[in-house]
């Protein structure tokens, strides 16, 4: 008896859990992600990164200023690569 009340408290947990992601996941998408700060407005001007090339909102990028110029990295894994290069 005690197992069977175990089990049915994990599985009404899960249950409501799944349920909880459900409504969250459509309340964010109605919202166009902007809760979780996802998809930028449109018209955003994107920068690519120097040494992988993925295209990068300036805002949410890792920046190395080198004198007069702005360099925009996806991580910093990236900068510090291109830092290892020009050293």
């Amino acid at each position: 008896m005690l197992l069977r009340l175990a089990l049915f408290i994990i599985l009404a947990f899960v249950v409501a859990r799944a349920f909880w992601r459900l409504l969250d996941g459509i309340v964010d998408g109605a919202s166009g992600g902007a809760r979780r700060g996802g998809v930028p407005q449109r018209g955003v001007q994107m920068v690519r990164d120097p040494v992988c090339g993925v295209f990068v909102v300036p805002e949410r990028a890792v920046v190395l200023a080198d004198g007069r110029e702005r360099l925009y990295f996806c991580s910093e894994a990236c900068r510090d690569k291109h830092r290892a290069r020009t050293a």
